[in-house]
């Protein structure tokens, strides 16, 4: 696409689709993910980029009071410009179709001219992110609110940076009086464009069984408002911006955007292109490339939207706790689950933060837990009698070819996904080899050995100074006939145990590797989960030796 197609495209409305800041096309994998394979995408816009790296803030991230809208609060995390600056290089060196839209975040002038001065060779636009409701002091909607400030801001940049080739845009904060007097005051600075709108809040949201506040910040709780509920006040900013800047420059407008007529309303109002965000939390991403299309060519797409609002806790109480060597503790709680194979959840603790587990065991519901930080340790804190809160389930079903005979390996609490294959196999009748590595051989038994007794041949190989010497027990006899290996672990024991059982000679489609990646929403919208073009939150966490390759994963 060229960008000239943008200026005016408000009076053609012509479809021209985009993603938004900080949803989806948030990592260099997706960035090309949404390039290679989504041809209805026109410009992909990265998440906001900082000099410095932003931790930001610890799950939760996201909620949903109801389904189709969202609270969040990321708080601009980012690895930093020196990180991401040599992947953007990258992707544009290997060519682009899409147009691409560079998000920055700063604080100062000076940090944003020398982002600005980093990324305008690579970008076709760069976004000055003026409106992020839930940053810290000096950043996002601080700048944003204020024409004056803001204005002072751009034109900073402008004069100090006469020969800039990318396109200047300015992301407003809709939770101002007067939007249009801002968006002017910017253009009149030397912006080429306007992005709005940004997330509405931010506000509290609190969940109703606890009463206790979801996300997790030093706002107490508050987040930026997104999804369907603020698609009017979106509509609302993007009329009142154009009446204030006129015909020529260029609106990228966002805000609530679920169904073609949403397209169309953008559109109307007097957007040049239309930013696409949290609804893609709904459509699975082997759906992308059809959901997209369908919104740029008016077609329904009800069918690709997700009924199941996968943000709501479930309270459980805590009945046993069982510490073994390692800081490995088994916890046990009241109720049950449906888990299977390549799905998990989240445990979430009011007040101290959540983070993804396997099941173990769905009745009773138990879960192996290693002590690894801050969240895990308040979880080993809690008594039994207390109350904790699940929500899930995420990924998908492992899928599989049977075969008669299984190698199952397991490192660490990589051991807490085996019970769930060995259900499944079960079910086919599979003869089961389980091997867990451990880091030393307890006085009694591991945690999960009498569960995995029950499925098969079992031993457990301590390492004994030795990571993963539970790898040296395989042969050739093991992978004699028809047989599959399902691996568990650390990424490094898998990809070493992977490389192994195929120089023994299995075939790379019979490799099944359990890609428990880092995963902060659950839901798509992050994206911190990609492995190889997937998102583990959505399509799985099981995935072919041959798949991984093929797609040059990071294990």
């Amino acid at each position: 696409m060229d960008i000239s197609e943008l200026r005016k495209n408000h009076l053609r409305k012509k479809a021209i689709l985009a993603t938004v800041s900080g949803v989806a096309s948030t990592k260099k994998e997706l960035i090309e993910l949404f390039d290679k394979k989504i041809p209805s995408v026109d410009i992909i816009t990265t998440k906001s980029f900082q000099v410095t790296p932003n931790p930001g803030n610890r799950e939760p991230i996201v909620c949903s009071p109801s389904l189709g809208d969202f609270g969040n609060s990321v708080g601009l995390r980012n690895p930093g410009m020196d990180v991401v600056l040599p992947e953007i290089r990258e992707i544009r060196g290997n060519g682009m179709r899409a147009l691409l839209n560079i998000s920055l975040s700063a604080s100062n002038p000076e940090d944003f001219i020398t982002l600005v001065k980093a990324f305008d060779p690579y970008g076709d636009m760069l976004e000055l992110n003026f409106s992020c409701p839930h940053a810290a002091a000096g950043f996002g909607a601080s700048i944003g609110s204020d024409a004056s400030i803001a204005s002072s801001y751009v034109k900073a940049i402008v004069d100090a940076l006469p020969d800039r080739k990318a396109l200047l845009i300015v992301k407003l904060t809709p939770n101002v009086p007067d939007i249009g007097a801002i968006a002017k005051a910017v253009i009149e600075a030397g912006a080429d464009g306007i992005a709005a709108i940004n997330t509405v809040g931010p506000k509290l949201y609190t969940e109703p069984h606890s009463g206790a506040p979801i996300l997790n910040n030093k706002l107490g709780g508050k987040g930026g408002a997104s999804g369907e509920w603020v698609n009017s006040t979106a509509l609302e900013c993007i009329k009142e911006i154009r009446e204030a800047i006129g015909d020529d420059p260029i609106i990228l407008g966002m805000g609530g955007v679920t169904r073609p007529e949403d397209v169309e309303a953008m559109l109307e109002a007097g957007a040049d292109s239309v930013g696409i965000g949290s609804a893609l939390s709904r459509v699975m991403p082997t759906e992308w490339e059809e959901y997209f299309h369908r919104m740029k060519t008016g077609k329904d797409v009800s069918s690709l939207l997700s009924a199941d609002n996968k943000l709501v806790y479930t309270p459980h109480t805590v009945l046993s706790k069982e510490m073994h060597k390692g800081n490995v503790m088994v916890m046990t709680l009241s109720g049950e689950m449906n888990c299977q194979s390549g799905e998990f959840v989240f445990i979430w603790v009011p007040g101290k933060g959540e983070k993804p587990f396997s099941v173990a065991v769905n009745k009773p519901l138990t879960f192996l837990i290693k002590k690894r930080g801050e969240f895990t340790e308040a979880l080993f804190s809690v008594n039994v009698g207390d109350t904790v809160y699940t929500r899930g389930l995420y990924g998908r079903p492992m899928v599989y070819t049977p075969s008669k005979k299984a190698i199952l390996i397991g490192g660490g609490t990589g051991a807490a996904v085996l019970p769930l294959i060995g259900d499944k196999l079960k079910n086919d009748g599979t003869e089961m080899d389980i091997r867990v590595g451990i880091v030393e051989k307890e006085d009694g038994k591991d945690p999960l050995e009498d569960v995995l007794r029950s499925y098969g041949s079992y031993r457990s190989v301590p390492d004994d100074g030795k990571p993963g010497r539970v790898l040296d027990t395989l042969s050739e006899e093991d992978i004699e006939g028809d047989v599959s290996a399902y691996v568990v672990g650390p990424g490094k024991l898998m990809e070493k145990a992977a490389a192994k059982l195929e120089a023994l000679g299995l075939d790379d489609n019979r490799i099944y590797l359990s890609m428990e990646k880092n995963t902060m929403c659950g839901i798509g919208m992050c994206g911190e989960c990609v492995c190889g073009g997937h998102l583990t939150c959505k399509e799985g966490t099981f995935f072919t030796w041959h798949t991984l390759k093929e797609n040059g994963a990071e294990l």
